[in-house]
């Protein structure tokens, strides 16, 4: 034990990053409410010298009744004075204390709004791929537990470690003052102890606690995984696999767990023992000082009553070291969330875009994902006509979805431009041009809210005849008003009520709302039954007039009426032309997907016919 306990010393200095972080983070918090915090702390203070001054008076009090009787004046003058310095003290407190609490609470409720505000700003804008590699429920559990572990954090430093620090050095110098002696002990005795506490809360447990809370955000990131998935299992039948899967990341979990509270078991053992030499040091000393004539009962009374306060904030010491460390802990993560950058930011003195025609120009675009050393897009250019209707085509992973995806600007290029109206994507606000560029996903996603509320998503302030046109053009309208709740009925996550086709026409009302000039779609036809396929297609020929539309093809039967397809291989425009002109290149690729695909679906057809 005593072994692990020397490595996790060693192992304090790099733990010390993280509380220097998570402390530095605090303190910005406290710099934007000054009043407040100048007003807790001078409270604090006020009423910790009244516990310091308490034993005290205590042995004056005695000292009053041992030396004299009720008759006697002076005595009597003395007792009556130590007492009511001693209710003064106790009501003086209790004021100090009740307001501490009511500006402790509007600090900390403050810190936690904007902490909460904060990282949801941020989280809102990190990058796709930020968000394709993070869990969303791990990243909720993030920030509500780094929410309440600042409230931990705030009670631990200003309602516990400040007054503690306060309390020990006071009864220090009030010890020392009377007997230099006893003051050496007391402050050794408390130097030592709380250096003890530091050491192995921070340098023993912390580590394993840190290491138990990443296995905690594991575990939610587990059971969000299953719940929201949960549909698939059902298809699987696989409900027993995922009960066996999260009992692994349970069972790492509780182990964790289990070597974080033995340890925190050895260090309060330790802290009991350490107090118990301290108690027995003072009260030895103050014997002594008796048998020599050197302190009188009050003294002892003073000395006693000193180390039964003392004892409560020594007590509270190691508590509130553990309550620390677990704060740092727990808030580790929300402060990496708030120090991570953004991955794709507004440049300063970004301006709104003006899309008024929707002509969309690549000019030697060279662009690679991460790390890749090679570059998806090398030098690329192409140029889409304002109000062009173009279909995008090509293999998977052949630079389509990255074209579509580079428009939005949901990544920057590494060189060359971007541009929009000849306007350069890169130097505009991102919010406004993706607000003037509407996309229906193969996959529409709608938020857990109204069918009106998902649609109006678009445009918040468009009126419920707005919202009802939009849906009427997308064909939505009358499966809408045929719900009992109609524009009020609740979708469920994700839209999971709705069916493939239901979802899609909300998606393509939203698109109509949005009124974008240049639009975006990525087919989705290709899973729907053959109503629903030729109530969406005809909506989506309705939504193209007049915008310039990019098609993401994946059934290549829907791009024959297109103006232009352009054939991706590899990052680049292989092919281009509408589809009577690449259908007769003999070799071509989409020649070949064209004629791939016609021949599974004749198959497809004779075995329905069989």
């Amino acid at each position: 034990m005593y072994r692990t306990i020397v490595m996790a010393f060693f192992r304090l200095a790099i733990r010390g990053g993280a509380f220097r972080s998570v402390l530095g983070f605090t303190w910005k918090h406290w710099q934007a409410q000054p009043l407040r915090l100048s007003l807790t702390l001078v409270a604090v203070l006020l009423s910790t010298l009244a516990d310091v001054l308490t034993p005290l008076y205590s042995g004056r009090l005695v000292d009053a009744i041992v030396k004299g009787s009720p008759q006697d004046e002076l005595a009597w003058n003395a007792a009556i004075a130590a007492f009511s310095t001693l209710i003064a003290l106790s009501f003086g407190a209790i004021v100090l204390r009740h307001i501490i609490f009511l500006t402790v609470v509007k600090l900390t409720l403050k810190m936690m709004s904007d902490i909460a505000a904060n990282a949801f700003y941020r989280i809102q804008r990190f990058s796709t791929d930020w968000h394709a590699n993070s869990f969303a429920g791990s990243t909720v559990r993030k920030v509500t537990r780094g929410m309440w572990a600042l409230d931990l954090l705030n009670d631990t430093l200003l309602l516990a470690l400040f007054p503690s620090i306060i309390m020990l050095i006071g009864s220090t110098v009030l010890m020392a003052w009377y007997w230099p002696v006893m003051g050496i002990i007391v402050g050794l005795g408390s130097l030592l102890f709380v250096v003890v506490t530091v050491l192995m809360s921070l340098g023993f447990v912390a580590p394993m606690a840190s290491l138990a809370n990443r296995w905690d955000t594991k575990l939610g990131g587990a059971l969000a995984d299953a719940v929201s998935c949960n549909m698939v299992v059902k298809g699987f039948g696989a409900e027993a696999r995922e009960d066996a899967r999260l009992a692994k990341v349970v069972a790492k979990w509780r182990d964790r767990t289990a070597r974080t509270w033995r340890r925190g078991t050895i260090n309060g053992t330790t802290q009991g023992s350490m107090l118990l030499v301290l108690r027995a040091s003072m009260i030895g000393s103050a014997l002594l000082l008796w048998s020599k004539g050197h302190a009188s009962a009050g003294d002892i009374t003073f000395v006693l009553t000193s180390f039964f306060i003392l004892q409560g904030y020594l007590r509270e010491v190691g508590m509130d070291i553990r309550n620390l460390q677990r704060s740092v802990n727990d808030m580790e993560e929300l402060v990496d969330i708030q120090s991570q950058p953004l991955g794709i930011d507004d440049r300063p003195g970004a301006k709104p875009i003006q899309i008024t025609n929707g002509k969309i120009e690549f000019d030697n675009v060279t662009f690679h994902y991460g790390a890749h050393r090679l570059p998806l897009y090398d030098r690329f250019s192409v140029t889409i006509r304002a109000g062009e209707r173009v279909g995008l085509v090509g293999h998977s992973g052949s630079g389509k979805s990255t074209f579509v995806k580079l428009i939005q600007r949901l990544h920057d290029v590494q060189s060359g431009q971007i541009r929009i109206d000849g306007q350069d994507i890169a130097d505009v606000r991102q919010a406004s041009l993706r607000q003037q560029i509407a996309i229906v996903q193969q996959e529409p996603i709608l938020f857990h809210r109204t069918l009106a509320e998902n649609i109006a998503y678009a445009r918040p302030g468009a009126t419920q005849a707005e919202v009802e046109e939009a849906a009427r053009q997308a064909s939505a309208h009358e499966f809408i008003t045929n719900l009992p709740k109609g524009y009020s009925t609740l979708v469920g996550e994700r839209g999971v009520k709705l069916s493939g086709g239901e979802r899609q026409r909300v998606a393509i009302a939203r698109a109509f709302l949005a009124d974008a000039p240049v639009l975006i779609l990525d087919e989705a036809t290709s899973s729907l039954d053959s109503e629903s396929e030729m109530l969406i297609q005809q909506a989506m020929e309705r939504l193209m007039l007049g915008r310039t539309t990019l098609v993401i093809a994946h059934r290549l039967s829907t791009v024959r009426s297109l103006d232009r397809l352009l054939v991706f291989d590899h990052g680049r425009i292989a092919e281009e032309g509408n589809h009577e002109a690449l259908i007769g290149l003999k070799g071509g690729i989409y020649r070949g997907l064209f004629e791939l695909q016609a021949m599974e679906l004749t198959k497809g057809l004779m075995l329905q016919d069989s």
